[in-house]
């Protein structure tokens, strides 16, 4: 189900801001020449799909894909206007960062990206932890959203379906 989260009510968190820095985590833009360092993250932790979404949002200009790194290793990604105007997604942090406030300083990191672009209201594709939007953001479930734009997509082509 997808979720609707209103973008002029979001603020800067400073403790969050603070958690971020006294754990050593930067939170960025990803540039392009990083791009296949960032898909090969992806792809293993959360499918091709995400990978090609990622893509798509990092060759925007200005891109609209962040990511969390700690250590000079990439922990984290969420991403804007990646499959659709005014959506945020998709968004994933390795397991071992879970927990840390990292996902939601990405999240507000990319909803607070998005308001400076004009949208006054977001949409959060797909929404999966739907009470850490909730929580984090003050995001709603949008009723009847499911499975929303990504009705009818394609799956993914496996090696023994594709023809010679």
């Amino acid at each position: 189900m997808d979720m609707l989260v209103k973008l002029y009510e979001l603020k800067r968190d400073p403790a969050l801001d603070e958690r971020m820095t006294s754990q050593g985590v930067t939170i960025r833009r990803v540039l392009v020449p990083e791009l296949p360092a960032l898909t090969s993250w992806i792809e293993p932790r959360f499918g091709a799909g995400w990978a090609a979404e990622a893509t798509a949002a990092t060759m925007r200009q200005p891109t609209t894909c962040f990511i969390a790194i700690q250590a000079g290793e990439l922990i984290g990604f969420a991403c804007h206007e990646a499959t659709a105007k005014g959506f945020f997604g998709p968004t994933g942090v390795d397991q071992a960062a879970r927990g840390k406030g990292v996902g939601h300083a990405l999240l507000l990191e990319t909803l607070l990206d998005m308001h400076a672009q004009g949208y006054p209201y977001g949409v959060i594709g797909g929404a999966g932890p739907m009470d850490f939007y909730r929580k984090s953001v003050g995001a709603i479930p949008i009723e009847g959203s499911d499975p929303g734009i990504y009705r009818g997509m394609l799956s993914l082509a496996h090696p023994s379906e594709i023809s010679s």
